[in-house]
């Protein structure tokens, strides 16, 4: 007697997220496992919504059948009053990008952190730390800087166009790890001249929005140059950062391991992460 696979339904949302290559990661890795695993985009911007829509949208999951979803931007802190329970990570970070539906109760996790964290010691584990600047401060970057001062970053200077977002990281920063290990950035030229590392958590360099987050004229080669983007993988900030000859680290591991960490969430199943790195690297070659 055959035994069908198990079935396992999971989505997206956000916004403008045509492009996420979380879909296929997930798919493809649920069907090395032997899953029948169906990932489902939820774009707000075709249906004309916002964040107010996520109620509705988490009700209607969860009548569907709906194991999980994945959220990401503008959604990672408008979620987190819709949840039953959070991670202690998630709880500290106060963004959720993934959220487990299970037994009626809704689970919110973080897997930002330790997929920014898991990428930084596998391409920058060596890389001097002792000052570090980061551009963004919003839900991707509230959980970049978490990592980059767990991996013992010295001083994590922090920018971002809304000061008051950069402001509530820096709180939230001491309150898990201590005072003078993290601030506001009030000179971005003299902080970038003093660091070791320069970290990109703004869209700036997207596809959808090209440029650099800063003048490329500040950067140095002493600096190594890290993006969370990953759409494209060489960003223009990279390109200038790599003419310099700074070492540097695309935005494709944290896509990676924030997703090996969301697979093991979703299904209890152990995910193969070099197997997920194969699969991206399918999916971005050329």
């Amino acid at each position: 007697m055959t035994t069908e696979p198990r079935s396992v339904l999971l989505g997206l949302i956000g916004q403008g997220i045509g492009a996420s290559l979380t879909p296929a990661m997930q798919m493809g890795e649920g069907a090395a496992q032997g899953l029948r695993l169906l990932y489902q985009r939820i774009d707000l911007a075709p249906l004309g919504l916002g964040p107010e829509a996520l109620p509705e949208l988490l009700t209607a999951a969860e009548r569907m059948g709906f194991a999980g979803l994945n959220i990401t931007f503008p959604c990672k802190q408008a979620v987190l009053p819709l949840l039953h329970e959070l991670s202690e990570e998630a709880r500290a970070l106060g963004a959720v990008n993934t959220v487990v539906l299970r037994d009626g109760r809704r689970i919110g996790h973080n897997t930002d952190c330790s997929g920014y964290a898991e990428a930084f010691r596998r391409r920058l584990g060596d890389a001097p730390r002792a000052r570090v600047v980061q551009l963004g401060a919003g839900g991707a970057g509230a959980a970049v800087a978490h990592a980059l001062l767990a991996e013992g970053v010295g001083e994590l200077a922090l920018t971002d166009v809304e000061p008051a977002r950069a402001e509530a990281v820096v709180t939230g920063l001491e309150a898990r790890f201590g005072t003078g290990r993290a601030r506001v950035a009030r000179d971005l030229a003299a902080d970038v001249a003093a660091a070791d590392g320069l970290v990109n958590c703004t869209p700036i360099g997207m596809a959808k929005l090209p440029g650099t987050p800063l003048d490329p004229a500040l950067l140095h080669r002493r600096l190594w140059v890290s993006e969370v983007i990953y759409f494209p993988l060489e960003t223009a900030l990279l390109k200038a950062a790599r003419a310099l000859g700074c070492r540097t680290s695309d935005g494709g591991g944290m896509a990676v391991f924030q997703a090996v960490g969301a697979f093991r969430h979703f299904t209890g199943l152990e995910p193969d992460a070099a197997r997920m790195e194969r699969h991206f690297a399918r999916l971005t070659a050329g």
